[in-house]
């Protein structure tokens, strides 16, 4: 389940409530960024949902290849 119901099509920009679409059969996405703000009173619920406040989560995050590398 997507976490805004709009979505829009990635190919060919088509809008539509699911996160298949309906015109070209193509992947759908979020049509714009969740609204935050700073008086969040629920942040210290998803925090513990994804387990931010643990030790090794910081670990867990995608890191950049080094230049070197490439």
């Amino acid at each position: 389940m997507a976490r805004q119901l709009m979505q829009r099509c990635k190919d060919c920009g088509a809008f539509s409530l699911s996160t298949k679409c309906h015109t070209c059969g193509g992947v759908a996405q979020a049509a714009a960024p969740m609204k935050w703000s700073p008086e969040d009173k629920r942040a210290h619920l998803r925090r513990k949902l994804e387990g931010v406040e643990e030790t090794g989560w910081a670990n867990t995050l995608p890191t950049l290849a080094s230049q070197e590398e490439e």
